[in-house]
């Protein structure tokens, strides 16, 4: 079965952040997949789609920084919702994650994890964008922080989504 390239895909958003943090020439752009464990070809086509998409230009790896924050405040929620499971040992993420787990009081509610049997936290599981966000945000602090604020548009309250907001904002800048 042939799909239509256009369409992007969830690996695509965690490819888009990692080059955020990358911000870099294409020098770097060899290390991409292994630290987000996609494979070469994963990578080169997910280069296409977001190209497709007008999130990254096609004579540079570094992304269209407004139509990122445009597309991940008001698309991402939409074209990849979240997914809930049971209750979970996992990564924090969302409001339950740095950098918003010091701005916002969690509740004596379950903290909403990425299923991981490396993580630390009983929690309402929140599967990630992608299977290997965990392992690629274990290694890195700084994607990490954007997949959570990322599910925290996803998942939370009106506050919780204006605060992520405000924090990806500085982030893309």
């Amino acid at each position: 079965m042939n799909l239509n390239p256009q369409f992007l895909k969830p690996q695509d958003v965690l490819f888009l952040l990692k080059l955020v943090v990358l911000n870099g020439p294409a020098s770097i752009f060899p290390t991409v997949p292994e630290a987000l464990g996609l494979s070469k070809a994963e990578v080169h086509n997910s280069a296409k789609r977001v190209r497709n998409a007008r999130l990254l230009p096609h004579n540079s790896w570094n992304p269209l920084r407004k139509n990122l924050l445009e597309f991940l405040v008001h698309g991402v929620k939409y074209v990849f919702p979240a997914r809930h499971g049971s209750e979970s040992i996992g990564m924090p993420t969302a409001y339950a994650a740095p950098p918003l787990n010091t701005e916002i009081a969690s509740s004596t509610a379950s903290l909403p994890v990425w299923p991981d049997p490396e993580g630390s936290v009983r929690g309402q599981a929140l599967y990630p964008l992608y299977p290997s966000a965990p392992q690629a945000a274990r290694r890195d602090p700084e994607l990490y922080e954007l997949l959570s604020l990322v599910d925290a548009i996803r998942i939370g309250n009106v506050r919780e989504q204006q605060l992520a907001e405000s924090l990806l904002k500085e982030r893309l800048r």
